[in-house]
């Protein structure tokens, strides 16, 4: 049987983690864990999955009768775990200053009632894109369909979440949860992002959308789609810049087929269509057709003739 010298390298480890914690001006918390847990998070959102959906995407054997019974002891459950993981967020960003246990805790409590206050509005929401979905996509057959099966239904379930935290002031907890779905769907969306109602991805996957994007009612997007920045400020001291607008306005009723890259802040008007492949960095006024075959400066208003190989 191999012998392997494992004391040689959990050493060798050990000394790296030092390195990095003195370089980084961290010192390791000896009460334990003192970030919020991937995992912890995977499972609040899969019980507040079920709160929002009990007889959809709660436990199999759930009937109607004791449908809010279970919604209310699922809700209390993920609500106190929840902020759990609000506290280490909270606790871990005044680390270098002077930490008051009892302001964290009442910060935490603070934004956890919030955020369970915003659940019923985030469930009208969800719904919305449940239909949009649903009244798509010819292959959809019923809403139950929609909500079981559409990974960007998955998406934005998690997304809707997540912006309310992000909201809240918990961006750490925000990007985790956005991160689950993007792992199970492809589908990239940062908790930042405002997205109106009866928005609908169509397949879904590799959709990219920034963390500043705004977009409006009714949207539409395929698959491959990316709303992302065109350059990144730096300051006097070559660090990129955070915090501004960098990612495209989408304007109510806009369509962006499949693999269409929009980068940097700019703005989609109303009702505007972009095919499949288009590669945007300049405003499209509203009703305009943007193609392949069309210039940069040529958007052709709502109701022009199409040109070759135009949507």
């Amino acid at each position: 049987m191999a012998v392997f010298d494992v004391a040689e390298i959990v050493d060798a480890l050990r000394a790296v983690r030092h390195q990095w914690r003195e370089a980084q001006k961290r010192s390791l918390d000896p009460g334990g864990r003192d970030l919020p847990a991937r995992e912890a998070l995977g499972e609040i959102v899969d019980t507040l999955k079920g709160v929002l959906f009990p007889m959809r995407l709660g436990p199999p054997d759930l009937r109607q009768e004791t449908e809010d019974f279970y919604v209310g002891h699922a809700l209390n459950a993920a609500l106190h775990a929840l902020w759990a993981q609000a506290r280490l967020e909270l606790q871990f960003k005044a680390r270098h200053g002077r930490v008051d246990a009892t302001e964290i805790d009442a910060r935490a409590d603070e934004a956890v009632r919030a955020f369970a206050g915003r659940l019923p509005a985030i469930r009208q929401l969800l719904d919305s894109d449940v239909l949009a979905a649903f009244h798509g996509d010819p292959a959809a057959g019923s809403v139950d369909e929609v909500l079981l099966c559409y990974p960007g239904v998955l998406a934005l379930i998690h997304h809707r979440l997540a912006h309310e935290l992000y909201k809240l002031g918990l961006p750490l907890l925000a990007r985790i949860i956005s991160e689950h779905a993007h792992a199970a769907t492809g589908i990239d969306i940062h908790p930042g992002a405002q997205i109106g109602g009866r928005f609908f991805m169509d397949h879904g996957t590799g959709v990219v959308i920034g963390e500043t994007a705004i977009i409006g009612e009714r949207v539409r997007l395929y698959q491959a789609v990316t709303l992302g920045a065109k350059r990144f400020p730096r300051d006097a001291d070559g660090h990129l810049e955070k915090g501004h607008p960098r990612h495209p306005i989408v304007e109510d009723d806009v369509v962006i087929y499949a693999g269409a890259t929009i980068l940097g802040r700019v703005t989609l008007g109303r009702g505007a269509v972009i095919g499949g492949n288009v590669w945007l960095t300049e405003s499209v006024p509203p009703g305009a057709h943007i193609t392949q075959a069309t210039s940069r400066h040529e958007a052709r208003p709502a109701g022009a003739p199409e040109s070759p190989g135009s949507v």
